[in-house]
């Protein structure tokens, strides 16, 4: 067993790396170094990709096009729990639309969003998650953001 994946490895601190490289700072070229060979996406509500199992350029994919109309997009951990090869994590989002979505021109207006995401680890890598977030309130915003 190596030293990554060995009693003193920390999935909470990676993950708040992961967090804050990928979803963060956009680094799409970090991502062969925090996902696994198979990255599952057991239930993410209203995301594209749920339900599916991503290769890392997948994931790679994943990351740009979602990052795509939030260039600038924070997340702020509230809570982190770790539990065997899991980690839950709370967190609070807030970005600016930049770029248009489906039915929303960038309105360069903020929005902000809260959830809940389930991460499970095969050694110190990522192999999927379980999220729950409030996309509704996304909605209602980018609503209320292009009448206004």
């Amino acid at each position: 067993m190596s030293a990554a994946t060995g009693a003193g490895f920390d999935r909470k601190a990676r993950l708040a790396d992961f967090l804050k490289r990928i979803w963060d700072e956009g680094e799409a070229d970090a991502v062969d170094a925090f996902i696994a060979q198979a990255y599952t996406i057991a239930h993410d509500p209203g995301d594209p990709w749920d339900g599916q199992t991503l290769t890392r350029d997948g994931f790679r994919q994943r990351l740009i096009q979602s990052r795509a109309p939030f260039p600038d997009q924070k997340f702020t951990v509230v809570a982190m729990i770790a539990e065997g090869d899991s980690v839950a994590v709370t967190w609070l989002w807030a970005a600016t639309h930049q770029g248009d979505l489906p039915g929303f021109p960038a309105t360069g207006k903020p929005i902000a969003m809260s959830g809940m995401t389930v991460y499970r680890f095969e050694g110190d890598r990522l192999a999927g998650h379980w999220q729950v977030c409030d996309r509704l309130g996304v909605y209602g915003q980018l609503m209320a953001n292009a009448k206004g």
